[in-house]
């Protein structure tokens, strides 16, 4: 698996809501370091929402742990990943339309041309990741549980 994914990024954040400007700002710079500055807007927003899911999961549990994130890329896509100590997969909510949160997995299910989880058993915890390709067309809504 590992040519298929020549560029590799890693960071660590703690579990605080400052992370996820953060992450979001890295993930751009890194799109366009790696020449895929056209998925920067989608790879920004995918980290952003599971970024917040991440850190949102790993305060639910004690001890706070910190959150992981890694970016992998070829010439046309950018797969994003997000660890988290909690094991619990990640679960669309049912927001109404005054709702002022809860639908962050549909924003990644729409922008993404893929998405899942898995439960990572040497860590404890899960991955959830998301699948950013330039010139997709129409984001595709099947759930997949595999990178």
């Amino acid at each position: 698996m590992a040519y298929q994914w020549p560029l590799r990024d890693f960071l660590e954040y703690g579990a605080l809501p400052s992370a996820v400007p953060s992450a979001r700002l890295h993930a751009r710079q890194i799109a366009w370091e790696w020449g895929l500055s056209a998925l920067g807007e989608n790879v920004e927003l995918l980290v952003s929402e599971l970024m917040t899911n991440g850190i949102a999961a790993a305060r639910a549990i004690e001890p706070i742990s910190p959150v992981r994130l890694w970016l992998l890329a070829d010439t046309t896509r950018i797969l994003i990943l997000v660890w988290d100590a909690n094991p619990h997969p990640p679960a669309p909510a049912h927001a109404d339309e005054y709702a002022e949160s809860g639908r962050g997995l549909l924003l990644v299910q729409a922008l993404s041309q893929r998405w899942g989880s898995y439960p990572t058993l040497q860590m404890g915890g899960k991955a959830v990741w998301a699948l950013c390709r330039a010139n997709t067309g129409h984001a595709n809504t099947e759930r997949n549980r595999g990178a």
